[in-house]
């Protein structure tokens, strides 16, 4: 009866919304005359009201009704050419009934304020964190730190003596991402996601490189003799002497290696009618005797000498509510309770801190708890020396909302852990506008130095107040007195560009950023604070990238809506290079899209027939260009075999609507990437949301990234061309964020609030591949040039170059960029101009546009003897030549001919050609003649142009 009274309901709504919307095959006369038949009387004045969530749609394949997820996108085909007419959006009820509940907010925020441990219980509790499984921190000195990455890749933290440095160690085989590094008998391995082991070894010439070092069948034994295959590997640990490694497998065996030369594994099983899910102590407890932890949550003890050589630790009934184990690697602590007592630490499934001791040979569960309403997630030991009698030990945890809780535990016989008081626990709170991640323990560098992983990809030190930092490398500390009232402090550390960070690579040339000994820079007079100071601004820096969601005012604050312009997406995605110097594409008013291809020694203009008008070009990947049509559906124009296609991207699972994609390709010089993996392109939604579109290896598939929390995405300001795994985008309000493709975070940048940036698109200017130093231009809302600046001494800047003129504005997108030192703009007048560096100074030049006299004709290159001043970038004063050719431009100008440079945004050609278009629908061509500069090379016809020119076209097939 249920069954049927759901199916009788969803039926009524689909025949209301058919009625109502007029969706579907059936016409809106056809359906209207259908509901008056039932008894549907039509109200002109009354619109279709969505009030549910819930809606299903039956699968032919399946032969069932599935349940949707909205937003679901209504898609219309004809002759296999779909199009998506409508969407089913969430009714955001809830978002309703806080708005209307804003002003009451601020008061029922102050009366339920709590203090929790010192803080306000607002400020402890919060969102849970995401796992990053692939993230692991590794000391093998106290010079040296490795580092597994979300990313996969592994980088060292390398102390050379006058600073840190990053060196990377990735693995040598594309898409293997590394989880975790051991070092074992002096041996370096590295553990991939795969469950592959590779060791670290030295080349012939003296560089070190990964190897794989695996399980094989007639290396692995197990207790009874057999050999099996391939072993696949979940998680490691070394022993407390460094002298095994045991491994937790994927199908829940426990695994040990002996010996690396020649490699000796043993296969120890797994205990009865459980698995090994994770290895909590490696013989530290008693020597060859390891405990485990179950996937169910029991604690294991597997002692090869004795028998049976598995035992299972059990829990006194009643003894707690909450005994089910988190599978992770515990802490050993000796004489707690005793000389000869032993503490193994654990936590629950529930995030409660457990202690498993022995004393007198007998074992004894403790619990120690939590602080109140956190969820532990990782335990970190730390010892803290001091002389007497009395030693104060100390556990590190984290909680699944990345704040950090230093549990005291005072090492002195007679004392009852479970009856001290709740000042044990010490709240350490995170760095500011960063959370730790959750799950992931830190490593004590020293004393008095702790480092963690951040949830976004870095990393933070938490250290006593002038003990630890950037700056500071390993030292031997004095031992201070834990009596004394002492002060812990963050310190964010970056990391390198494979996580979507700042920091540099080290490098091989003589200096302070050598690999292995670092110089002081004697160049520099500032010597030894040369490091310092870098460092102190480098911190600085990282001070620039804000929570998002700290900037908003609550609930009150609504997310800012920015109404694209009819003509946005055409006058931004206007032009789009195919293959450099030979084939770009045009998408006209009209809709129509032309190709300008040389073929055959001839220039000719080839036209790609579509069903419905294209809007604009918003992508190109591995020789395939996406447009957008106007409705919004992105397509894919790629070649099969000898033909031409167009695929939907839109119509494929979770597909959506878009108005803009990234303005650039590649960064001019720069080779396009060749196809990996995780290749995506952006592109912003209708309802202003950040989309990827996996396009690698065809494995086509949508992602929501979401948007800002207080601001809808505008533009797309730069896409992984100035820092990889980096989506910058410009908000609605105005503002600079960025998306990381590895976290999945979103990051606000530090920006005066006077400073409100247009919403177009940008570019982006890196110099050079070996550095990040570089730039992202942007327009402000009163067409001005602003920059926004990195380098690896001063980290962010802002800079705001103005316009040429006061008679003139900039508009249009800027760009493109060239070689690290020159930007073309368009300004209000029709005139190009051309932003560059001379002489670590910034300059502007007036070049004009493509004029009508005989220096330039249509289709024609300019020879490169012809230096008229008129087509030449030039210096001169911008003011009076900007009145000079107001009253040169009437005698050019005709009814149907207009060369002054229309504000659309322009392409890089070739390294030497930008295409600019004209106000008559025309294209100029601007060349950089070597000895002359940026010279007006000719005028292109196109098709569309009233402005008549001769031009060869065809249809593409």
């Amino acid at each position: 009866m249920s069954i049927l009274f759901h199916l009788v309901f969803f039926i009524w709504v689909l025949l209301t919304v058919r009625c109502f919307v007029g969706l579907g095959s059936v016409s809106a006369s056809a359906s209207s005359s259908w509901c008056q038949h039932h008894h549907f009387f039509p109200q002109p004045n009354r619109q279709f009201q969505q009030k549910t969530d819930r809606f299903w749609v039956f699968k032919e394949q399946t032969n069932s009704w599935v349940e949707l997820e909205l937003p679901y996108d209504l898609v219309s085909c004809v002759n296999d050419n779909c199009t998506v007419v409508a969407s089913i959006d969430p009714t955001n009820k809830k978002e309703e009934v806080l708005e209307t509940q804003a002003e009451d907010v601020p008061r029922l925020r102050e009366s339920s304020k709590k203090k929790v441990d010192g803080y306000d219980q607002e400020e402890v509790t919060g969102d849970v964190l995401p796992m990053r499984k692939r993230v692991s921190l590794t000391k093998m000195t106290d010079a040296s730190i490795w580092v597994t990455g979300q990313s996969g890749s592994i980088y060292e933290r390398f102390w050379n003596g006058v600073q840190w440095v990053i060196a990377p160690h990735d693995l040598p085989i594309s898409g293997a991402h590394a989880v975790s590094v051991f070092l074992f008998n002096h041996t370096i391995l590295a553990l991939s996601e795969a469950g592959i082991l590779y060791q670290m070894q030295l080349s012939e010439s003296s560089q070190p490189v990964w190897v794989e070092f695996t399980a094989t069948l007639g290396q692995s034994t197990d207790e009874e003799g057999e050999q099996s295959s391939v072993i696949l590997i979940k998680s490691g640990v070394v022993s407390y002497d460094g002298e095994r490694a045991y491994f937790c497998t994927k199908n829940g065996t426990l695994l040990e290696l002996r010996e690396i030369e020649p490699p000796r594994w043993v296969n120890h099983g797994q205990p009865p009618g459980a698995n090994v899910a994770a290895i909590a102590d490696a013989a530290s407890i008693r020597t060859h005797v390891i405990y485990t932890i179950s996937s169910a949550g029991d604690l294991y003890e597997y002692d090869r000498g004795s028998k049976p050589s598995w035992k299972k630790h059990i829990w006194r009934e009643g003894t707690a509510q909450d005994a089910s184990l988190m599978p992770l690697t515990g802490s050993t602590l000796y004489g707690l309770s005793g000389d000869h007592s032993i503490s193994l630490f654990l936590l629950t499934k529930g995030g409660k801190l457990v202690e498993r001791r022995l004393n007198q040979r007998k074992w004894k569960w403790i619990v120690h708890g939590s602080p109140k309403d956190q969820h532990l997630t990782s335990i970190t030991p730390v010892l803290l020396q001091d002389d007497g009698h009395e030693k104060l030990f100390s556990l590190f945890l984290t909680t699944s909302t990345g704040f950090v809780f230093e549990y005291q535990i005072l090492k002195q016989s007679g004392i009852a852990q479970e009856n001290q008081s709740p000042e044990v626990w010490v709240g350490h709170m995170h760095p500011v506008h960063a959370k730790v991640a959750r799950g992931i323990a830190g490593i004590q560098i020293q004393v008095g130095r702790i480092l963690f992983p951040l949830d976004d990809a870095r990393l933070a030190e938490l250290h006593l107040s002038g003990l630890g930092g950037e700056s500071l490398g390993p030292s031997h500390q004095v031992m201070f007195r834990r009596k004394a009232t002492v002060k812990y402090v963050w310190s964010i550390l970056d990391a390198p560009e494979t996580e979507g960070w700042n920091a540099e690579y080290c490098t091989e040339q003589r200096g302070p950023t050598n690999c292995i000994t670092g110089t002081k820079d004697e160049l520099n007079d500032l010597g030894i604070s040369r490091t310092g100071t870098r460092r102190r601004k480098g911190s600085h820096s990282q001070q620039l990238y804000l929570t998002p969601r700290a900037m908003g005012s609550g609930l009150t604050k609504h997310l800012e809506v920015y109404n694209f312009p009819d003509d946005w997406i055409n006058s931004n995605f206007h032009l789009r290079v195919m293959h450099g110097g030979k084939s770009f594409f045009l998408i006209t008013d009209g809709g129509f899209t032309f190709e300008y291809l040389y073929t055959e020694n001839v220039w000719i203009w080839l036209r790609h027939e579509h069903s419905t008008a294209i809007e604009g070009a918003v992508g190109n990947y591995n020789g395939s260009l996406y447009v957008v049509d106007t409705y919004g559906s992105l397509f894919m124009r790629e070649r099969s075999a000898d033909e031409l296609a167009w695929i939907n991207c839109t119509s494929s699972r979770k597909g959506r609507q878009v108005v803009g994609g990234p303005p650039w390709d590649t960064i001019p010089g720069r080779a396009m990437k060749g196809a990996i993996e995780d290749d995506a392109l952006f592109f912003v939604s209708r309802n202003g949301r950040l989309l990827q579109f996996t396009v690698a290896l065809r494995k086509f598939k949508w992602k929501d990234c979401q948007n800002p929390p207080n601001t809808k995405v505008a533009s797309i300001l730069d896409q992984e061309l100035f820092r990889e795994k980096i989506v910058f985008v410009i908000g609605s309000n105005g503002r600079l964020y960025q998306y990381n493709k590895v976290t999945e975070l979103w990051h606000e940048h530090y920006q005066s609030q006077h400073l409100v940036l247009s919403r177009l698109p940008g570019t982006a200017m890196r110099p050079s591949l070996l550095s990040l130093t570089g730039s992202l231009f942007m327009l402000s809302v009163d067409g001005g040039l602003v920059e926004y600046h990195w380098n690896s001494m001063d980290g962010w800047n802002w800079v705001e170059h103005g316009t040429p003129n006061k008679a003139v504005t900039l508009v249009g997108a800027p760009g493109p960029s060239l070689e690290g030192n020159q930007l073309f703009l368009i300004g209000s007048n029709g005139n190009v101009y051309l932003r560059y560096m001379d002489q670590m100074t910034w300059r502007w030049k007036n070049c004009g546009f493509p004029f009508l006299g005989n220096s330039i004709a249509e289709d024609q290159t300019q020879k490169e003897g012809n230096t008229e001043k008129e087509n030449v970038c030039t210096d001169e004063d911008l003011a009076a030549s900007s009145r000079k050719e107001d009253s040169e431009r009437a005698d050019y100008l005709s009814s149907d001919c207009n060369p002054e440079v229309a504000p659309i945004r322009p392409i890089l050609f070739a390294q030497d050609s930008v295409i600019f278009e004209l106000r008559d629908g025309r294209l100029g061509e601007i060349r950089r003649i070597e000895g002359t500069g940026w010279v007006w090379s000719r005028i292109i016809g196109t098709p569309t142009s009233l402005c008549t020119a001769s031009y060869w076209t065809a249809l593409a097939s």
